[in-house]
């Protein structure tokens, strides 16, 4: 996503970091193994305005010295490959053109303001899979995006136009098991919403926090939210 918006972002050892702010709901910052030092991992990103955001993939540092609150504590969740899931009656394609994404955005958003987020660039990526499932009127009512690795794939922006998360992760896992059969599917909540993946076959495995930089925000701060 940070590409995408011509933000480059670069590995080390212990985290991956962008020294410019990255796009909204996007961290500025990934650790990549417990103890990353928190002074060197601050050092990377841009903090100069409040907004910046670290994923503290361990749920074990402590930012506050620099002037970061935790904005929520999240789960980890992971779900096998090959359980069954019944069948949404939705019709699913990947978006492949700035058209099919451009809606697929536009249902995602439901007219908060933010479908701009996803750029046409992101359909350069061939590890990222914008997944839309279409009505029999080819409206997009529900969808994903799935990021795939070698071992398993990421689930994010998960969303159904009607019935909320209950009736998204049906339909997201049955167009995910279509693509990728033999690899588990990963992802994180919090809240109600880890409840509800929990209802429909993820277990949780794991602490991670997100960090906000700055004073007073709210938890609803859009450029926090990780990913």
């Amino acid at each position: 996503m940070s590409r995408s918006h011509g933000v480059a972002g670069a590995f080390e050892a212990r985290a991956w970091a962008a020294p410019a702010r990255t796009p909204l709901y996007y961290p500025d910052a990934v650790t990549l193994v417990p103890g990353a030092d928190p002074a060197a991992l601050v050092a990377r990103i841009d903090t100069a305005v409040p907004g910046a955001s670290v994923k503290d993939s361990f749920g074990d540092l402590d930012l506050t010295q620099a002037a970061f609150q935790v904005l929520f504590e999240a789960q980890w969740i992971h779900r096998p490959a090959g359980p069954p899931v019944a069948p949404s009656g939705l019709a699913w394609d990947v978006a492949d053109n700035p058209d099919t994404l451009r809606a697929w955005a536009l249902a995602w958003d439901d007219g908060g303001g933010d479908a701009d987020l996803f750029r046409p660039e992101l359909l350069d990526d061939p590890a990222t899979f914008v997944v839309a499932g279409r009505s029999t009127s080819g409206r997009v009512v529900a969808g994903a995006v799935a990021s795939r690795s070698d071992q398993v794939v990421g689930i994010s922006n998960v969303f159904a136009r009607d019935g909320g998360p209950d009736a998204a992760w049906p339909a997201v896992l049955d167009a995910v098991r279509r693509l990728f059969p033999t690899l588990p599917a990963v992802g994180y909540e919090h809240g109600d919403d880890l409840a509800t993946a929990v209802r429909h076959g993820f277990e949780p495995v794991g602490p991670l926090r997100i960090w906000l930089h700055g004073q007073g925000l709210s938890d609803t701060h859009p450029n926090a939210c990780g990913g």
